[in-house]
Order: structure tokens, then sequence, then C-alpha cells
């Protein structure tokens, strides 16, 4: 019978994890962050702040990835701890909304640099992104070890474009002060910081694309969770410093101004020169994240089907390339078809807060896992455990909720509906659920 097979490493897996983090976010959010915080304080501890809440959920992904290093990740925690139709849920809202709208969104985002880049003309954006779905879709499919080579190298070269960004915002002659009071503030209000984190909650997000290739990991009880840690940890200390370079180069005022800030550094410390260098690495950035986000979700698919939850024929492994072949076209095909349509921004608009409605209850997850193993009367066998139990789960989960409630609040409408096409999911979930039971 073909199985997943365990190839893939630490350095892999932590390649994965910053990978699925970092996309076009930290290249374009800080001015939104400067907006809201309104002083260099209030930058860095809103990214600070951000980096805790991000690191807390990091943590309990990875005990439960040590607990259950599968492929499927959060789809199989949440079938074991709450059922099959939570499970499917998030399953139906992350492959066919979330992942492969953010796939279309930042391959678009790809070619649009790409088309400056090359000097082609702005029709050529929407072939330009279908064409890396393709290719990187084709990649993935033949090989896990494939498509992480190429996954690595676009995480390396993403943080050698924000490693050169970091040293000439640091390095820059620093930007003269500014007469507005808020920019000298050293305090941040409660208030004011909830709202400011908001786009880098969403910046953060990611880390979860490592879980679902747990199967597909030498020892995964070891290397998943090290992986999450090490993987979060960089980042943080990547986007803390991207943010001190911004304040440094440009100051406040310009950094919330400015629709794209690293180009701003760039082009002040190196000239052109500079500008080239940073949207290559920004190309480089959207190529990575749509290459992790096409490799892991596939494994969600699979599993689901393997459980009589979608199509049976996405159960399938290639049998020479041991990758979910089938269900790698069905995500490619369909983000492909989101770029084309141009709907992909719209339906993420209306479910991007459901990103954090499951990623409270697949922490949430821990505390069934953890009740279960009194009864069992220990942790035989399980390996990595969080700190802080119960308070760091339930803190990260009561975050995820206060996400949740700030994006309704902010846009009730879009909530209503994306409400909806999260809830379309329970009648394709009955009817497969009866299907099976025919069979």
């Amino acid at each position: 019978m073909t199985g997943y097979l365990r190839r893939l490493g630490l350095f892999d897996a932590a390649m994965v994890v910053m990978g699925g983090i970092i996309g076009g976010g930290i290249f374009l959010n800080p001015s939104i962050v400067a907006q809201r915080a309104g002083s260099a304080t209030g930058v860095l501890i809103t990214w600070s702040v951000g980096g805790v809440i991000g690191l807390a959920g990091a943590l309990c992904f990875a005990e439960l990835g040590g607990r259950r290093p599968e492929a499927g990740g959060g789809y199989v925690y949440l079938s074991e701890a709450f059922g099959a139709l939570p499970a499917f849920l998030y399953g139906w809202t992350f492959l066919f909304v979330i992942n492969a709208g953010g796939i279309a969104a930042v391959a678009v985002t790809f070619a649009r640099y790409g088309a400056v880049l090359t000097g082609l003309s702005a029709d050529w954006v929407t072939p330009m992104a279908v064409a890396a779905i393709v290719v990187l879709s084709a990649i993935n499919y033949v090989g896990v070890q494939v498509g992480a080579a190429v996954q690595n190298a676009f995480t390396v070269l993403k943080l050698a474009a924000l490693a050169l960004l970091i040293v000439a915002g640091l390095t820059a002659r620093p930007a003269p002060p500014t007469a507005g009071v808020a920019s000298h503030a050293t305090t941040i209000s409660i208030g004011t910081l909830g709202v400011a984190l908001i786009p880098v909650l969403f910046t953060y997000g990611g880390w979860a694309h490592a879980n679902n290739v747990g199967g597909e990991l030498k020892d995964g009880k070891r290397t998943l969770p090290r992986a999450i840690i090490i993987g979060v940890f960089g980042v943080i200390a990547v986007y803390i410093l991207a943010n001190a370079a911004y304040i440094h180069a440009l100051g406040v005022d310009v950094l919330a101004s400015s629709p794209a800030p690293a180009s701003e550094v760039l082009r002040r410390t190196l000239g052109p020169a500079g500008s080239t260098l940073i949207s290559l690495g920004i190309v480089a950035s959207t190529l990575g994240f749509v290459s992790v986000a096409i490799m892991s979700a596939p494994r969600i698919l699979q599993a689901m089907a393997a459980d009589g939850l979608v199509l049976p024929s996405a159960s399938a492994l290639h049998p020479r390339f041991n990758t979910p072949h089938v269900a790698i076209l069905i995500q490619g095909g369909w983000a492909a078809v989101l770029t084309v349509s141009g709907t992909y921004g719209q339906l993420l608009d209306y479910v991007i807060f459901g990103d954090w409605i499951f990623f409270g209850l697949i922490a949430a997850t821990i505390f069934r896992y953890r009740a279960a193993d009194g009864s069992r009367g220990g942790m035989a066998g399980q390996g990595y455990r969080l700190p802080w139990y119960p308070i760091l789960p339930a803190l990260f989960v009561a975050t995820c909720a206060y996400v949740v409630a700030s994006s309704v609040a902010s846009n009730p409408s879009n909530a209503l509906v994306g409400a909806g096409l999260i809830g379309l999911g329970i009648p394709v979930f009955l009817w497969h659920s009866r299907q099976g039971a025919k069979a």
C-alpha cells in the first residue's frame, strides 16, 4: 500500500514554518501598523506583543504536532478531539477559500512585481500568476523532497532580502525627528494596541503549514515541535528588526504614509538598484509562500478524502512519487480558477476571520488531549509539552476570540456572508456522510 515517506528533516520543516509565515505582509503591513500605533514605541510594542501571541499559538501547535505528526495537521486534531463536522468545516473553509484564495492573491502579488521587473504590461499579470501556480503544483506533484528543495531556496532568498533591508535600514542616516507628539510617545493604550495588533497577527499567521506535512518528517515527534519553535523565533526576530529598520530610516510619519516602505528604505539607501533588489526579494517571498501553501494544504484534502468526506479519488497517493497528486491538482486548479476570475479578494475578505476561529479551535484540542492523558494515567510516548499549561493555550484561544470579534465588528456584513460560506460546508458534509454510510 502506498503511503507517505518520512524524508524531510529539521531544516526542511523550519523553512516550511518560516516560508508559511513570511509572505508579502512584512513588506507592506508595517505602514498600516504605524498609522494605528502612532509612535515608534507603539510600533515596536505591537510587533513584539504580536510575536508573543504568535509564539503562544505556535507552541500549542508544536505540542499537537509532537503528539500526532500526521499528514493533515489541524484536520486530524479536530477530528480526534471534537468530531468529524468541525474538522470538515475547517478543511472546507481552509482549502477552498482561505488557502486557495491566499494562493491566488499572493500569486497575483508575485506577478505584479514580476511584470514590473521584466517590463511586461499589466495584461501579463494574470497569466504569470496562473503559470506560477501551475509550475509550483507540478513541482510538488513529483515529490515532497523536490518541493521542499524549491521551498528552501525561496525561503533563504526571502530571508536574504529581509537581511538586506534590515542592514540597510539600521545603518542608514537616521530619519529627522518629527514634531508630532504621538511620534515621541513611550507608551501605547490597550485600545490602540488592540486595533494595531490585527494586521500584525495576520502577518504572523502561517506556522501551521508544517503540521500539515507531519507525516513526511523524519522523527516527526521531535522534529515538528523543534521546527515550529525555531521557525517562529526566527520570524519574530526578523519582524522586529525589520520594523526597527523602517523606523530608523524613515521615521514613523513617513512609514505610516508609505504604501511600499521596504522599497522606500532601499531606494533611499541604495538608490534605484535598491528598489530593484527589494522587488526581487518580494518576488522570492511571494513565490515561497505560494509554494508552501501548495505543498501543505493538499495533505488536508487527502486526509478528508481518506475519511470519506470529500471526493474519494483525492485520497490517493501517487504510486511513484508518494504525493497526494489528485489533491494537489484539485487545489492548484481551484486556485487558478480563483486567480482568473478575480474573486479571491472578496472571498478572503468574507472569511479571513474564519482562519482565527479555527486557530482557536485547533489550539483548544490540547485540553481534550490532556484530559485523555489524565484518564490514561500519563503521557507515555508523547514528547514536547508546551509550558504554562493551561494558561498559555487559554490565553491564545482568548486572543483568537478577540481577533474574530474585532474582525466581525469592523465589517459585520462581510462576516455574515463569510459565516454563510463556512456554513455551506454543513450540507456537503451531511451528503458525503450519507454516501459513506450507504457504501
